[in-house]
């Protein structure tokens, strides 16, 4: 009877404790963790090949779109290349045109006559201006190489080269990031607590350098841990709902996730 009583006191306790301690009844089937602000895409770029850095189109900042110039190399061996493949195409398709209206003289049974050339005439010049064409194109490709283009609308987030300065390949030379559209991911969600989270969950983001509450919903959940410090944690990503004003990559944040 006494061990009953005992429960029963234990089990009040309790409750009178989690009603005097609301944050705590609060965080009651939530999962708090500590999370960093980071861009949705993060693209380090390099080139392909090694030269002279001929221009820096752009400033750290600046806004670039897709299919913007970046950074391009000093190349004019490439240059040359696609210049004389340029004419080299020229000259076979308009050498193949020709043998479409050529004609070449006969003689038989003691006249003349002017026929056309032989088909295995037209089909080694039509043969020899396309595989030009390829050489163009395969010296238009290696040009390309030399000028670093925006894969998407993006902001320069950093850039790590100057004109003149020589450039290895795969060496980065500029870093771009959508500053305009942010995510957040945990640093410290411990294994624990991973299985309270889940894909669509609600999350109460709070930024703490802009001191603001904001709402998001968890987009992410890393398929394999971590160890940091030791610790196994799982990385979970976290979409905005709505963005605030003045977020910069970097700021730390505390996010509390429902389950």
């Amino acid at each position: 009877m006494k061990r009953f009583h005992g429960s029963i006191l234990l089990s009040l306790a309790a409750i009178l404790a989690s009603l005097a301690n609301p944050v705590l009844a609060a965080q009651e089937g939530r999962v708090v963790a500590s999370a960093v602000v980071l861009p949705v895409q993060v693209s380090e770029m390099a080139f392909l090949t090694s030269a002279l850095v001929k221009e820096v189109a752009v400033k750290q900042g600046d806004k670039v779109t897709a299919g913007q110039a970046l950074v391009v190399l000093n190349t004019p061996e490439l240059e040359y290349n696609v210049l004389a493949a340029e004419a080299a195409f020229r000259s076979a398709q308009a050498y193949a045109e020709l043998q479409r209206y050529k004609r070449v003289k006969d003689r038989r049974h003691g006249k003349v006559f002017w026929d056309v050339v032989p088909p295995e005439v037209r089909q080694r010049a039509d043969a020899r201006a396309l595989s030009e064409q390829a050489a163009l194109e395969i010296a238009q490709a290696s040009l390309a190489q030399s000028t670093l283009i925006a894969p998407y609308d993006a902001t320069v987030a950093s850039i790590h080269v100057v004109p003149g300065e020589y450039v290895e390949q795969n060496q980065v030379v500029i870093t771009l990031a959508t500053l305009d559209t942010m995510q957040l991911e945990t640093t410290d969600l411990s294994e624990r607590d991973i299985t309270k989270a889940n894909i669509g969950a609600p999350v109460d983001i709070l930024i703490e350098a802009l001191n603001e509450h904001v709402s998001g919903e968890v987009t992410r959940i890393a398929p394999m841990a971590n160890i940091i410090g030791g610790d196994v944690v799982f990385r979970v990503t976290v979409a905005f709902d709505r963005q605030p004003e003045n977020l910069l990559w970097g700021m730390t944040a505390e996010v509390t996730i429902s389950e």
